[in-house]
């Protein structure tokens, strides 16, 4: 049904695009140019979120995102050993970043690589290596130049307000497992591109119009706080959570049913489970107490639509991600009912 290979080559061109919040342009550049291949026209709001419209059998609109920002790391100060300070962008779960490979990016475009570490990274040094917390105050970035002070890092152009790019590691394996950082969300970014490609080539019409927003600041929770007033329903496609008491596994498309902003619209909520239920695919209904989306950013907002969360189960969500092509092959097709039913 969907084009297999186009989403895998799809998962691994865009995770390869460094996109933290606020740095996404060059992620949402590709996704234009994927959807007008397609035969979609796409344009940018003011805040870099990228809409696309599609064109349904009547003038209804309804609304379907997901986010193509994610988490990642900034630079805060500049020490006088020369190696860097920073703040997390969004919630990267830090413990897992302890001896992951980075970049760092200048605003002149200069390049460097590094390395983030505990400030006690080595067991023959440090009585407290193994013990030291591993969070912002107690981690650094180890740049890959000869610096000894902190006015040699500011000579390569370094400064405060950096970006700092966070290798992602992404691998799809021989049993169609995706392990990656950043399929939170840049995975559903992928797999409404194949959905778009499967509708186009198929010459087949949504029930109503629709307006895809792939949205710039969701992990810093405004990604989509603004939408058109004459939305009526927003889908927003997320990772599914798996673990503690939910049913949500891998292989399955996640209905939300609530999240830590409240329930989502009842209603909405029950047609894609029976949308889901009708069309024999493996689905859990959850709620995730910890959790918000770019639904959960238009509500406050104040704006009316009902709203709803689906997409494929993740584990280890803002560490080391892992999802199976099952999980988003179920959400392509529980997004396609939607789309074509209503």
């Amino acid at each position: 049904m969907f084009d297999k290979q186009y989403l895998f080559d799809t998962i691994y061109t865009l995770f390869s695009i460094d996109s933290p919040s606020g740095y996404t342009k060059n992620a949402t550049e590709f996704i234009k140019q994927e959807v007008e291949k397609f035969g979609y026209t796409a344009n940018y709001t003011n805040k870099g979120n990228l809409i696309v419209d599609i064109k349904g059998k009547d003038e209804i609109l309804h609304a379907l995102g997901a986010h193509v920002d994610t988490l990642g790391l900034i630079v805060r100060s500049i020490s006088e050993c020369g190696t860097l300070n920073f703040e997390r962008i969004g919630g990267p779960l830090l413990p897992t970043l302890d001896g992951e490979y980075c970049k760092i990016i200048t605003r002149d475009g200069k390049e460097y690589t590094g390395t983030i570490l505990s400030k006690s990274p080595a067991t023959h040094v440090f009585e407290d290596a193994k013990t030291r917390v591993r969070d912002e105050h107690n981690m650094e970035i180890r740049i890959d130049e000869i610096v000894r002070s902190k006015k040699d890092v500011m000579d390569l152009g370094i400064q405060n307000g950096d970006y700092i790019f966070i290798d992602p590691k992404t691998i799809i394996t021989e049993k169609a497992f995706i392990k990656s950082r950043f399929l939170d969300d840049k995975v559903c970014c992928c797999a409404i591109l194949c959905v778009l490609k499967y509708l186009s080539e198929n010459q087949l019409t949504p029930m109503h119009s629709f307006k895809i927003i792939f949205s710039t600041y969701e992990e810093v929770g405004h990604g989509s706080s603004y939408i058109p007033k004459e939305i009526k329903e927003f889908l927003s496609v997320d990772m599914g959570c798996v673990g503690l008491d939910l049913a949500c596994t891998e292989y399955d498309v996640s209905i939300c049913a609530k999240d830590s902003s409240g329930p989502y619209d009842y209603n909405f909520v029950t047609k894609l489970s029976n949308y889901a239920k009708e069309s024999n695919l493996n689905y859990a209904i959850d709620i995730y107490p910890k959790y918000s989306s770019d639904v959960s950013a238009a509500l406050r907002a104040g704006s009316d639509i009902r709203g709803c969360v689906i997409g494929p189960g993740v584990h280890a969500s803002h560490g080391m991600e892992r999802c199976h092509y099952l999980g988003l092959e179920n959400t392509m097709k529980l997004l396609v009912e939607y789309m074509l039913k209503g």
